[in-house]
């Protein structure tokens, strides 16, 4: 053990650990569940560090040396080498001052040992005067989110949102000519392509993608700069625009300052509306997967109308039984997603004057979805979607079964009459077709003019 102090007095830190006493403090005072801030918003925190010690001593605000020393530890934060070093869990203070600190802490114990000095001495580099200058952990903390986000969303999110999607369109394209049974209140209704039923979970996620593209702009407006409540204190004037050009810079994204920065403290509205489409991406990922479940259903005894890909066994006593494992998988990483939004809102709707105080908790929930919707599209789309098998036989046995059929001849013989062949094919167990020469309404080849499933899948009058 070491000897280190923060304002409050002396504690032991591990010797082989590199944060400090305000680290250690929340260690004994925060043991609250295990869930630590994901990877990527240490990453946020990391580049945030490194971008904010090069602006500094551009700005002649911090010798030269001790930046790049601090950026050489920050660059370490950024490719992960010193994850071990961040043990605090989310469940802290409000602001996330305790893991602000503990990256400050980090970065400075290791820059000093890069420069041959002495772990904990706080010299030649201090956590606070030197890694966190220009800062408060009211700005850079919101400023990490907002940029794990845009980054995940970007990097993991969309990419395999779109491969799906681009799953579901050569569905649609391969299976344009296949006809079958609709159902709408899981009841048979009239016949639609399986092309057209695949083109609608295409546009599901097309319109998915849509709404989180429109959810970036705002995101990538950063807080940097306004530190403790909005004013920009202890700063210098050019200090925002610099960061956030060397953030946009060293990340490739297109970033901007926030419009104002007492809004960009006071709330996390972005995160709230980013989280909304990411529920929204959730909803439609449940519906599409819950669909495929039950058109898979069976394989004898359900519609049976799909075929997905065996990946395992599906049950301990029953041999041979297979189930939808995928689907079931998407639709719990959905359930999550959903839940977490509900949190996002609450926390978002707890902004407190000039500042939000449940941050930590809104960083987790919000990259968590992130993380499961653009794990749960890649194995969706990888174990499931594209080895979806038509299964012609049953599909076409269910679709001249199916008395909707009769719908093809009300604009001839009226509603009425229609429901009268309907009811009778019904209760008599026979077909539309011996229901309509039974009943006299129709003959059978005028029976078989009218009633065409494939014609019935697009407008068909006029």
């Amino acid at each position: 053990m070491r000897t280190e102090t923060d304002s409050m007095g002396t504690l032991h830190v591990p010797d082989d650990r590199y944060w400090g006493a305000q680290t250690q403090r929340a260690l004994q005072n925060f043991k609250i569940g295990e869930e630590r801030l994901p990877r990527a918003a240490i990453w946020a925190l990391g580049t945030i560090k490194q971008a904010v010690a090069h602006v500094n001593a551009d700005l002649g605000l911090l010798e030269n040396r001790l930046a790049e020393a601090i950026s050489d530890a920050a660059q370490e934060v950024i490719d992960g080498t010193l994850d071990d070093h961040f043990p605090l869990r989310i469940w802290q203070t409000g602001s996330g001052t305790q893991t602000n600190m503990n990256v400050n802490e980090v970065i400075s114990n290791r820059a000093i040992e890069m420069l041959g000095g002495e772990l904990g001495s706080k010299d030649p580099i201090h956590p606070n005067d030197h890694v966190n200058k220009s800062q408060s952990t009211n700005d850079v903390f919101p400023t990490a989110i907002h940029l794990s986000m845009v980054r995940q969303i970007q990097a993991h999110l969309l990419p395999r949102l779109t491969r799906l999607q681009s799953a579901f369109a050569e569905k649609a394209t391969a299976y344009a000519e296949i006809v079958k049974i609709g159902r709408t209140h899981l009841m048979d209704a009239t016949p639609l392509t399986l092309g057209q039923e695949m083109s609608a979970y295409t546009q599901q996620l097309a319109a998915a993608e849509q709404r989180l593209n429109a959810a970036l702009p705002h995101l990538s407006e950063l807080p940097i700069g306004g530190t403790a409540v909005g004013t920009g204190l202890n700063t210098h004037p050019d200090y925002t625009e610099r960061v956030v050009a060397k953030l946009s810079e060293t990340t490739g994204y297109e970033l901007k300052r926030a419009p104002n920065a007492f809004e960009a403290l006071a709330c996390r509205d972005a995160v709230v509306s980013a989280s909304g489409a990411l529920k929204t991406l959730a909803v439609a990922l449940f519906k599409i997967a819950n669909d495929i479940r039950w058109l898979a259903s069976g394989p004898r005894c359900g519609l049976g109308e799909l075929q997905l890909p065996e990946m395992e066994p599906g049950s301990s006593i029953m041999p041979g039984k297979v189930n939808p494992t995928q689907c079931e998988a998407v639709t719990m990483v959905c359930a999550q997603v959903m839940g977490n939004d509900t949190t996002l809102a609450f926390a978002g709707a707890n902004g407190a004057l000039q500042l939000n105080v449940f941050m930590p908790v809104m960083a987790y929930n919000a990259l968590q979805s992130i993380q499961l919707l653009g794990d749960a599209c890649e194995s969706f789309r990888e174990n499931c979607v594209e080895s979806i098998v038509p299964n012609t036989e049953t599909i076409g046995r269910h679709l001249s079964e199916s008395l909707m059929l009769v719908t093809a001849l009300t604009p001839h013989i009226g509603y009425d009459q229609a429901a009268k062949v309907a009811q009778y094919a019904h209760e008599h167990g026979s077909t539309l077709r011996e229901a309509a020469i039974a009943l006299e309404v129709l003959s059978g080849e005028a029976f078989d003019e009218l009633v065409l499933p494939a014609d019935m899948t697009r407008p068909n009058l006029g």
